[in-house]
Formats: structure tokens, sequence, C-alpha cells
């Protein structure tokens, strides 16, 4: 079995920051991408960033320029900086691995999701 752990998320004002971790463990051969998802109240879950094993990034148009993904392949970690935070990013932040496990087989993984609020 595979677990993701997330932590960060919290309540900040608003042009405030954020840092999110989101660590996998368990059975895993490799993980290919990794990346964040948030849902608002009464809205889909979109995409916020996503990142490869090899370092490449997407990010959704609303974040970009504010918004930072990384990982340490070493650590199966994955984190989102969110800088300059806006009401707008209000939501449950998830974060999801595409994990290859030992004995093969490729599936994605969510966390259990965190809070981020951004309200003065």
């Amino acid at each position: 079995q595979v677990q993701l752990v997330e932590s960060g998320g919290g309540l900040v004002q608003p042009g405030g920051s954020l840092r999110l971790s989101c660590a996998a463990s368990g059975s895993i051969f490799s993980i290919n991408a990794m990346g964040w998802y948030r849902q608002a109240p009464g809205k889909q879950r979109e995409l916020v960033a996503a990142i490869t094993s090899g370092g490449s990034t997407n990010y959704a148009d609303s974040v970009k320029g504010r918004f930072t993904i990384s990982r340490d392949n070493a650590k199966n970690t994955v984190y989102l900086q969110m800088n300059s935070l806006k009401p707008e990013d209000t939501a449950v932040y998830y974060c999801n691995a595409a994990v290859v496990r030992y004995g093969g087989g490729r599936y994605d993984y969510w966390g259990q999701g965190t809070q981020v609020t951004v309200s003065s």
C-alpha cells in the first residue's frame, strides 16, 4: 500500500505565503508525475501544478508567477510554495502521485487534503 501525507495548510492573510508538503511512503518503486489539485466549495477539483520525475513543470494560469512546485525524489516528497495568496486561492488542496509499485503496476494515489484559507 502507498500513503500520501500532506501538511502545511492553514489560514493566511491576502498577500501572504504558505508552503505545502506531501510525502509518499509505502511500496514505492518509483514515482512519475506528482501534482497538487484544489477544490473550492461548490466547484470541481482542478489542477494547480504538476511536476515530472525529471523536473518539468506545468501550472494553472491562475497561479503562474505566484506558486512554485518542486520535489525531492530521494524523499518521495513534493512541495508547493504559494506566494501572493488571494482569497480565490481558498480551497482544500490535494496531493496526487503516479506511483509504480514494487511488483509492477502504475497507480494514482491521493492525499487526504489540507485546507488553505486566505482571508483578512
